[in-house]
């Protein structure tokens, strides 16, 4: 479990992380209900407005908030974090070094985890289209003349939106929490107000109202719950954003305020079509009075914008973990606060999430269309998640086998339904996200066996450092004043590019460094155990950085310990030589050649490893290979 004497929050402090956690962690699935309810019974796939479907698909609605948040997410899947942090990859990243059979375990975990953190760029491009088109949409209520401008205002909202994203959100970061805080009051408000007036839809907390809707339903019944399952489709961001805030101030929120605004406003809604089902055209702009319809869409846009800028700062977080750990190509990384270090911008990140969200707009069109396509992604990375949850039940928590079957098994039911559900999706625009995740599978898997085989073919060119001492003995090299680092990713033996300096140059520096750098599967490791110094005799020495996989590597970080452990570095006297290898494609049984063509055109396109370590670039040699993989 979690670890028990970790600080916890309190007073001022809660309470500040409980209002940034609104704006953060739950901008996602606080606008659900723009578009949730009117989808199961207006929908692709809705059925009438009845009052036994609108109690049956408001129960539905009740227990998937209850099930899936409260007891999956809040209260099971939050304890499984590693050290601190949530998300798909980290917890991937824990259960691999945590494996008891990691051999055999290791290739279905790295496939699942990859697949399902790739659909979540998918759920960054249509979130941002889905949730900005359904609040502009209210202005379709107050009056049609505003119809032809929805998709136009639409989409100068989300231009607004990627463009600023360089800039970063730290000035107006502050007012996310209050303007979303003031959202889930209206909310609330709005619900309670129609719930007065007709509080028959309170009976739909008693599951039985569910059940007779499946039962009377028939597989109509059954494919509304991929609509349902729209209410839900924030629960992976809250997971993921536990790093930030904690898993306290992100429970209260959920329990004090989010949970029961959410049902407070589905369950006026229902109430509302109760008495009026014509109103299914867009249920929640109904609830609004006539008056207060255009300051609604102002609020309802500003909050879907939050929502959308905590999916994009998702996705840029997400990519950040990735090429830490090994699975992205190397991109440039911009930090927009000097106070959070988790305020990032990515820019190729950004403008393909940017050029994808406008194409949705333009493709769907309306909130409606592309609530066809919303959920596959999501639902499937929940279903990763709980495979996950059942091996750190067993293997962290070390629960009895049948306590873990048995939860386990129950979650994978409800997700299996719900992918299920969603699958009839796919032909009306599902696919998207599925294709996204495909390619972006592909790309990490790519990177990933593509780094590996390009590190067996530098070992294969390497050589033993007892073997390097023997030849330098016999043939001596010039002496040249300073200090040479050698970056290389093998910290055992001697890297090819000092082979290449000798046989080229002839020289060979007062004191050489081989300074490799590690990321390991913790978020962030203490101070005492980031540094490893080996001398090896004479003028070498072997330096091994740890870093965890949310820390940002510094070769000034590096040097300054180095100086402190006895290692006097002077980085205006030292010479970083870097490896440059050109990358051929060949017949290889490890992998396809199409594969070796695409990781060879990521490796040309690679971020510099100067901007990602801050090595100075005037104290920069690197010198040129080509390696056939």
């Amino acid at each position: 479990m979690a670890n028990e004497a970790e600080p916890q929050p309190s007073g001022k402090r809660l309470a500040t992380l409980m209002l940034a956690t609104l704006g953060i962690v739950y901008g996602d699935i606080g606008t659900s209900p723009l578009y949730a309810f009117r989808e199961c019974l207006g929908g692709t796939h809705g059925v009438s407005a009845t009052h036994a479907n609108v109690l049956g698909i408001l129960s539905l609605i009740f227990w998937s908030l209850v099930v899936v948040l409260s007891l999956k997410y809040v209260t099971l899947i939050l304890q499984a974090d590693n050290d601190g942090e949530g998300g798909i990859l980290a917890l991937m990243a824990l259960i691999r070094r945590r494996a008891e059979r990691p051999a055999a375990r290791r290739p279905v975990l790295i496939i699942l985890g990859l697949f399902g953190a790739a659909l979540l760029y998918g759920d960054g491009m249509i979130t941002p289209a889905i949730s900005v088109l359904s609040a502009i949409e209210g202005l379709k209520v107050a009056t049609p003349i505003f119809a032809p401008y929805v998709v136009p205002l639409t989409l100068v909202i989300l231009c607004g939106l990627f463009l600023v994203q360089k800039k970063g959100t730290q000035r107006i970061g502050i007012v996310f929490g209050p303007v979303t805080l003031l959202w889930f009051l209206a909310l609330a408000a709005l619900g309670i107000v129609q719930i007065v007036a007709e509080p028959a839809t309170l009976a739909a907390i008693n599951p039985r109202h569910a059940i007779a809707f499946f039962r009377n339903g028939g597989w109509p019944a059954f494919t509304v719950l991929g609509s349902v399952f729209l209410v839900v489709t924030g629960a992976e961001a809250l997971y993921a954003d536990m790093g930030h805030f904690g898993r306290r101030p992100i429970r209260m929120t959920w329990f004090a305020v989010v949970f029961p605004c959410l049902l407070l406003n589905y369950f006026g809604q229902g109430s509302l079509l109760l008495a009026h089902p014509e109103a299914i055209e867009n249920p929640f702009y109904h609830l609004v009075p006539r008056s207060l319809i255009y300051p609604m869409v102002v609020l309802a846009t500003a909050a879907t914008i939050i929502a959308s800028q905590a999916v994009i700062s998702g996705a840029f977080s997400l990519t950040r973990q990735a090429v830490r750990l090994g699975y992205f190509p190397r991109v440039t990384i911009v930090h927009t606060s000097k106070e959070e270090i988790g305020q990032i911008y990515v820019g190729s990140i950004n403008w393909v999430l940017f050029a994808a969200t406008i194409g949705l707009v333009l493709g769907f069109e309306s909130s409606s269309s592309l609530a066809a396509a919303y959920g596959v992604a999501v639902v499937t990375t929940m279903a990763i998640t709980t495979v996950f949850a059942y091996v750190v039940m067993r293997e962290r928590w070390r629960w009895p086998w049948l306590v873990a079957v048995s939860i386990a098994a129950g979650l994978w039911v409800i997700d299996f339904s719900f992918l299920s559900a969603n699958a009839m999706k796919i032909p009306h625009g599902g696919w998207f996200p599925l294709v996204i995740g495909a390619v972006g599978y592909v790309v990490m898997s790519t990177w990933r066996r593509g780094r590996e085989l390009l590190a067996e073919r530098l070992r294969e060119r390497s050589l033993p450092f007892d073997e390097f001492r023997r030849r330098c003995a016999a043939d001596p090299p010039a002496d040249v004043r300073g200090t040479a680092i050698y970056l290389t990713s093998n910290p055992r033996d001697i890297p090819p590019m000092i082979l290449h300096n000798l046989q080229h140059n002839r020289v060979l520096h007062e004191r050489v460094v081989f300074m490799t750098f590690v990321t390991e599967e913790h978020p962030r490791l203490p101070r005492e155990e980031r540094l490893q110094i080996q001398p090896l005799g004479e003028r070498f020495y072997r330096v091994v950085a740890h870093y965890g996989f949310m820390e940002e590597p510094s070769v000034y970080h590096v040097i300054a310990r180095c100086t402190e452990a006895g290692l006097p570095l002077d980085i205006e006297s030292t010479t970083f030589f870097l490896g440059r290898e050109t990358l051929l494609a060949t017949e290889d049984p490890e992998m396809p050649i199409w594969r070796e063509k695409l990781f060879a055109l990521l490796s040309r396109n690679t971020a510099g490893v100067t901007r990602s370590l801050k090595i100075p670039s005037e104290r920069i040699v690197e010198l040129g290979a080509q390696i056939e993989l």
